[in-house]
């Protein structure tokens, strides 16, 4: 009996190629971690632990201020070294719920973006997701299947070429 194997299209050789080679270095990178505001109590336990055993091994983390995914990537890395954290927020820090800003005083490094106070929520959190994106090596995404703004987050940063992790909580 025979088969046939097709093979895989070049451009997805040379993908494949590199997420494999970016997966072997042992050097540090730039990790951007993104994710849902709502999420199971287990999911979050686990989220910063991701985070805090990635600013060990020397990793920097970029994410953005909510609560959910983002607000457990910030405590796992502030557990360990404020200095490998970067916080974008999709607007100014006044526009954040309280909690946030409490957490955002122990960020060393903190980027508002006041001019998109008056752009909704939505909007602001989808051009923050482009710039983190813009800022990291490799995307790690937490999200449920409807969660349009994550999605259409990782569609570009693999547009962009980036290593990109999509867990899904549903």
């Amino acid at each position: 009996m025979t088969r046939s194997l097709d093979l895989p299209a070049l451009d997805r050789i040379d993908t494949l190629a590199q997420e494999l080679a970016l997966l072997q270095d042992r050097g540090k990178r730039r990790i951007a971690i993104l994710g849902s505001r709502h999420v199971p109590a287990v999911s979050i336990h686990l989220v910063e632990l991701v985070a805090r055993s990635l600013a060990q091994e020397g990793h920097n983390l970029i994410t953005s201020g909510s609560q959910g995914v983002n607000a457990a990537v910030i405590r796992g890395v502030l557990s360990v070294d404020a200095a490998r954290l970067t916080v974008l927020l999709p607007q100014s820090l006044d526009r954040q719920s309280s909690e946030s800003r409490e957490q955002m005083e122990r960020v060393l490094h903190l980027v508002e973006k006041p001019e998109h106070d008056e752009l909704p929520l939505p909007m602001a959190s989808s051009l923050c997701n482009q710039e983190i994106i813009g800022r990291c090596d490799q995307l790690i995404c937490y999200a449920f299947h409807d969660s349009e703004t994550l999605l259409s987050s990782c569609r570009t940063a693999e547009d962009m070429n980036k290593v990109v992790s999509l867990m899904f909580f549903d």
